[in-house]
């Protein structure tokens, strides 16, 4: 598709209008003449879309302005200035784009205009690859999970292709391949759905370069492909225009890719990713655009949705309201799609997931290599985004250069976050013990239900002696939050529970806080610790998200309710969150463990010595979850209801009983 510019057979008019919109809409600027300080991955697209344009129409303005972006490029001495010239990002973007600038307009370009794109081609391409040699074993020539590593490398294919460079495709290819090998089978990305739609497209661009140019089709190896837009599916806040903003996200508006969703929708028959790709480039892409502070942004992906866009792919909404991760251990569930919709994502994985963290160590003891450059995967570690009423009620930090842990929704111990956090790569040179993880999930499409619980004391200073910090998370059919924080050390600790908010929570007259966002709200009440000392404050998170312009920071103010016990060896935290107008949370008596009803919906906890006990229900479980239907548990060996034993088994057993 992408080398011949042949997209699959079909009318396109509307991706047709796109791509004339994108080719004229840089013609009032003038070129830079000189290289500015900040990206210039803008000027690759800039060229290649008018030379798409010009191919299709034969119209001769749209040749004339990309021959004005390819002279600009191509006469700068260096693609890249403030951070490594010639090496990462900016090289990368424009050694594909003007490569395939170079291949559609052929013949029709001038030919001094040609000679000269054709000598800068191989000066950069070069350049590219004896660096990815050079340095084999450290940063993006062998992060094999990370954007910079799959946009270098397709540029440098992109130009072997074109220029005939076997050497250059060759290794492109190996690396390929590795990360196809690699990367998680679930579709998880740690990176977090920003750096998804950032870097992923390229990854597609080299499998579509792969299959066109040598009739290799690797898009089934690995798996990772053909999940992976499940995984941007159920980071989607209800309503589609927003992204859950897990790792560093530069905001909540810059998580679309049309022309990605068309080409996975078109290779693996997805029609919720055609659905996506049709609202992507229709009623999201002014506001995305005009929001989104990722750059160039979605605008320039015309040329991909052209050529990816396969009519032939019937288009379906998404309707599917649960998904876990297993490799990163994300939770998602969701009351519903629409506006009004409520939503939780819940994660605890090691730095990158479980197969990085675990494939990253063989590489360090075995080469000697660093693999896993995971500067965008946050402390956050059972920590969860909770969207309602088309609002964000508790929030994620979004994008940070010194990521700490109480930026996120998670606990303190004696004020004290994860170790050897404070810093842009927080999981670099920790030991391989220290991960967190997900267990007892319970994830079913025939139930409204979601729990999980996220083991993460392995996370903190081994000097503070936590032996256990356990988060339970349950997602009730109604969209409310049930949370059970479980922790011990091996001397008496301060114990801070955290919650961030885009505004400052109000305190109500029965102890309870209100939540605002706009129009929405929840009640947030916490019945356990009693008399814990409850604090309120303004955090200040500080980023510059493009090394490119040294200079640039951006900040965002967090207001975060901290709840803090008294010095125990245990702590134990009760919380519910409920949306809106629906009932409020009451406790309910336990002999043994813990349980919150909300209107008829009831959940009894016991996650570490599954016995619960009350009036009506014995369980020998994690949890059980009532909403007048047949129960649901997790971990379960018995389950008596009104002295009637619904479940006796030998072995724990997770799902619907009856």
């Amino acid at each position: 598709m992408l080398l011949s510019a042949t997209p699959p057979p079909g009318p396109r008019p509307a991706r047709e209008r796109r791509l004339y919109e994108e080719a004229g809409r840089l013609r009032g600027l003038t070129p830079p003449a000189t290289h500015p300080l900040a990206s210039i991955t803008w000027l690759g697209p800039a060229a290649s879309n008018p030379a798409l344009a010009h191919r299709i129409s034969g119209d001769p303005a749209h040749l004339a302005e990309s021959v004005r972006w390819i002279e600009a490029a191509a006469r700068l001495p260096h693609w890249g200035r403030a951070h490594m010239p010639d090496h990462d990002l900016d090289a990368g973007w424009l050694l594909h784009h003007l490569s395939l600038a170079l291949r559609w307009l052929g013949e029709g370009l001038p030919e001094d205009v040609a000679a000269l794109l054709r000598y800068k081609l191989l000066l950069q391409g070069r350049r590219m690859y004896e660096f990815a040699v050079a340095s084999e074993g450290s940063w993006w020539s062998s992060s094999y999970w990370q954007n910079h590593n799959w946009i270098c490398y397709a540029g440098l294919a992109t130009a072997g292709y074109v220029l005939g460079k076997e050497e250059w495709t060759e290794r492109a290819k190996d690396n390929l391949g590795t990360v196809l090998d690699l990367m998680p089978e679930d579709g998880s990305h740690a990176e977090g759905v920003v750096y998804w739609r950032y870097g992923v497209p390229f990854l597609a661009a080299h499998l579509d370069l792969l299959q066109e140019a040598e009739g290799v089709d690797w898009w089934d190896r690995g798996g990772f492909m053909s999940r992976t837009f499940h995984y941007r599916l159920h980071q989607t806040a209800p309503g589609f225009a927003f992204n859950v903003d897990h790792g560093d996200c530069h905001d909540r508006r810059s998580g679309h890719s049309a022309g990605l969703y068309y080409r996975l929708a078109a290779q693996y028959g997805i029609p919720e990713a055609q659905w996506m790709g049709d609202l992507a480039s229709g009623e999201l892409l002014e506001r995305e655009a005009a929001e989104s502070g990722v750059r160039p942004g979605i605008l320039p992906e015309a040329y991909l949705e052209y050529l990816w866009y396969d009519p032939s792919v019937p288009a379906a909404r998404p309707t599917g309201t649960r998904a876990f991760f297993p490799d990163l251990g994300l939770l998602a569930a969701r009351t519903g799609w629409d506006d009004d919709a409520t939503l939780v994502s819940f994660k605890a994985g090691p730095g990158g997931g479980h197969r990085a963290w675990e494939t990253a160590e063989k590489h360090r003891t075995e080469k000697g290599w660093d693999t896993l450059n995971q500067g965008h995967h946050h402390p956050d570690s059972g920590s969860f985004v909770y969207v309602s009423q088309g609002a964000f009620l508790a929030v994620d930090e979004g994008y940070s250069n010194r990521k700490r842990a109480a930026h996120h929704n998670l606990l303190l111990v004696d004020g004290q976050g994860y170790a050897d956090e404070d810093r842009y790569h927080v999981y670099r040179d920790i030991p391989f013990e220290r991960q967190a993880r997900q267990r007892d999930v319970l994830l079913s499409a025939d139930c409204g239900w979601a729990h999980s619980t996220a083991e993460i004391a392995a996370m903190y200073d081994p000097g503070l002696g936590v032996r256990r910090l356990d988060r339970t998370l349950v997602f009730t059919p109604s969209g409310c939050l049930v949370l059970l924080d479980l922790a011990e050390a091996d001397a008496p600790r301060e114990w801070t529970f955290l919650l961030q908010t885009d505004r400052p929570t109000e305190a109500e007259a029965d102890g309870a806080r209100l939540i605002r966002a706009g129009a929405a709200t929840a009640r947030l009440r916490q019945f356990l610790p009693a008399g814990a000392r409850i604090t309120g404050g303004a955090t200040e998170v500080e980023a510059n998200p493009t090394s490119s312009t040294p200079g640039l920071r951006l900040t965002r103010t967090l207001h975060t309710l901290r709840a803090t016990t008294e010095r125990a060896r245990t702590g134990r935290f009760l919380t519910a969150l409920v949306p809106g107008t629906d009932p409020d949370a009451v406790r309910v008596v336990c002999a043994e463990g813990e349980g919150v009803s909300v209107g008829t919906e009831t959940v009894l906890l016991s996650p570490v010595a599954r016995r619960i006990r009350t009036g009506r229900v014995n369980a020998d479980a994690a949890a059980v979850l009532l909403d007048g239907g047949a129960p649901y548990v997790v971990a379960a060996t018995r389950l008596e209801r009104d002295g009637t034993v619904l479940l006796d088994t030998a072995e724990p057993y997770t799902g619907k009983v009856g």
